[in-house]
């Protein structure tokens, strides 16, 4: 039998409740920030920072990029973790963080992104380019493998680090290639890239928008892309082949892929907001105009639960590239 106090609180609290859903519905009712958990300057940056401008338009409320980066992106998931699920606190991060990181750190892991945080869109995919130095001889992706495996060990591959993509898709390349290239981790794709120009490293495999420039000033020369096809929607490209065309049946489709994840426990309302103020947002044309050149091209998903199921997905597939590679992260 409940209580004259309890009996008294009760319409009170039924009578909360429709205005509890109707502050979260709400949302966003102060700035919004966009954590970013590596730094600044990088193709998320700037996806990140034209969805915060997009969204503060549709929303009128401010919406800041911060970024937070460390220890492969840990840092910045660690703390949107830890954030009040309000919907004020977000993060746009790749895919390698949220998919691979728990297999690259193991048990130094601070968060299980897929427990930790919540899932809410994807807001592009794209792939990774392979370039060599131009001074190099080889003209074609068929070149370089000849040469390397009559050369084990001579090409030198660098990358953004251990554990990074650029380091997992060149670790699959040669196990389906059967060659022995020796790799050369850097802290960050902009040194590696120095040293690829320089002529320091002889190839390497990174996001488009970083090598581009210097492919189309005949610095470095793209041999292939990482996906299955061809990217022909990015000037320059069209005639470089994808994987399915330089290693046939092996399977290969490196598909990088960008996501708003929020802290786990964000409140219906807010979610289904949050959810579709984004996809309002990537679905205009101008956002996928603007990311085509960055060789990005836009993808949302129809509800969060479909991201979840996509992002599971994906984390097996994430496992066996960090298992095919052998590495571990510090």
């Amino acid at each position: 039998m409940l209580s004259r106090r309890a009996t008294l609180m009760t319409p009170l609290v039924l009578l909360a409740t429709p205005a509890l859903g109707q502050a979260q519905a709400n949302w966003p009712n102060r700035p919004t920030r966009i954590v970013v958990p590596i730094a600044a300057g990088g193709a998320l940056d700037i996806t990140a920072r034209m969805l915060a401008e997009r969204l503060q338009a549709l929303l009128g409320q401010p919406f800041v990029v911060e970024n937070r980066a460390g220890a492969g992106g840990n840092i910045g998931s660690q703390h949107v973790a830890q954030s009040p699920p309000d919907g004020h606190t977000l993060m746009l991060a790749a895919a390698n963080t949220l998919a691979a990181n728990k297999f690259l750190y193991g048990n130094r892991m601070p968060i299980d992104p897929l427990r930790d945080l919540g899932p809410v869109t994807r807001v592009s995919t794209g792939t990774i380019l392979m370039a060599v130095n131009a001074q190099r001889p080889w003209r074609s992706f068929a070149e370089l493998i000849a040469f390397a495996r009559a050369n084990p060990g001579r090409v030198s591959m660098g990358s953004s680090g251990t554990g990074t993509t650029s380091h997992l898709f060149i670790e699959r390349v040669k196990r389906a290639a059967n060659v022995d290239i020796t790799h050369v981790p850097y802290r960050g794709g902009g040194p590696a890239i120095q040293d690829l120009v320089a002529g320091n490293i002889d190839m390497m495999f990174d996001v488009m928008p970083a090598l581009m420039p210097h492919v189309r000033e005949g610095r470095v020369r793209a041999i292939a892309v990482g996906s299955a096809r061809r990217v022909t929607f990015v000037p320059g490209l069209e005639n470089v082949p994808g994987m399915d065309e330089v290693l046939p049946g092996q399977g290969i489709d490196a598909q990088a892929w960008y996501a708003v994840t929020s802290p786990a426990g964000l409140p219906a309302p807010v979610l289904e907001k949050v959810h579709a103020s984004i996809v309002q947002v990537v679905r205009a044309p101008d956002f996928g105009e603007r990311l085509a050149p960055l060789g990005f091209q836009t993808v949302v998903d129809e509800s969060p639960a479909a991201f979840l199921a996509f992002w599971r997905e994906e984390e097996n597939r994430w496992k066996q590239l960090v298992e095919i590679s052998g590495a571990t992260a510090e």
